[in-house]
């Protein structure tokens, strides 16, 4: 099985990080897999140093690459654009986000062509079945993160999304200050967790969170926003605390966590549990793979 990956990101966000933890899966089951990147990106260098093969992402490369793979695994909108001008290539698409429409041709062209698509929530798939994608063509498979070492901290994290204005971050950044603590933004949320005590993720739009699932993954609290696929995997006071998006819910939220000790252990610890069950890596791979092999039997 050779697997052609496509994605155009700009940044090394989420998404990224599960092509990354994808292709290093498949490796790890035989599945031999070539990654087209931006070059000035952060995944293309992320997956070069960590020995993949990465090559530049141009409708070009693609256009000759994918007639030495068996099967193209676009991960984001513009590559999935790219794959569906391939002529005969099998084309699985990536749907990690929670708006965005077919409409109408070419975009129901775009639409039309790939084989399967993966949805990261069950939400996920909602939003494309409301769009009129067949349901035969849709599998849910969730996003898998490691399994971290218990944190141990007394820091309030979120991850690093100022720019992003469907992320919540001006939000969070008021609820610490209602709350009466500082809010550290993460760009690197495996360092950042380990110090972390309470995890804040909060958003107008999500697809999942795997920023979320990486901190239970690290026993860290989580307080998220009660939106999207965000509870599949946060369970309101079993796995975490879902709010409303606005500033006082937020802050009381991290409040009673960091008040209440016998709570916060509780919640991380279950919510750990949960990433080590139906979250890991391990998990997501195979699930790819059974994707794979529908298309390609």
């Amino acid at each position: 099985m050779r697997i052609l990956h496509l994605d155009s990101g700009r940044e090394m966000r989420g998404g990224q990080w599960q092509v990354l933890r994808l292709i290093e899966g498949l490796a790890a089951e035989g599945v031999e897999s070539t990654l087209l990147a931006r070059r000035d990106g952060p995944l293309f260098t992320a997956a070069r140093q960590r020995g993949c093969s990465v090559a530049p992402l141009s409708l070009a490369r693609v256009l000759l690459l994918a007639r030495g793979h068996g099967l193209v695994h676009a991960h984001d909108s513009r590559s999935h654009t790219l794959a569906a001008l391939v002529p005969g290539a099998r084309l699985v698409v990536a749907r990690r986000v929670a708006f965005g429409g077919v409409g109408r041709w070419p975009a129901r062209l775009k639409y039309d062509r790939p084989a399967k698509f993966i949805a990261v929530s069950e939400f996920a798939r909602q939003t494309l079945l409301a769009r009129g994608i067949p349901a035969s063509k849709i599998e849910v498979v969730y996003d898998g993160v490691p399994l971290l070492a218990p944190a141990q901290g007394a820091a309030v994290v979120a991850p690093a999304h100022e720019a992003d204005p469907r992320k919540g971050s001006p939000l969070a950044l008021e609820a610490a200050r209602l709350a009466g603590v500082p809010l550290a933004f993460s760009t690197d949320l495996e360092q950042d967790l380990r110090h972390a005590a309470v995890f804040v993720y909060i958003t107008h739009s999500e697809g999942l969170g795997s920023g979320a699932l990486l901190a239970m993954s690290a026993g860290v609290p989580v307080v998220a926003s009660k939106v999207g696929g965000l509870p599949e995997i946060v369970r309101h006071r079993e796995t975490g605390l879902l709010v409303d998006n606005t500033p006082q819910a937020i802050a009381a939220a991290i409040r009673e966590l960091l008040d209440d000790a016998p709570l916060a252990r509780r919640l991380g610890a279950a919510a750990r549990q949960t990433v080590a069950e139906r979250f890991t890596v391990g998990h997501m791979v195979r699930r790819t793979m059974e994707v794979y092999r529908q298309v390609l039997s």
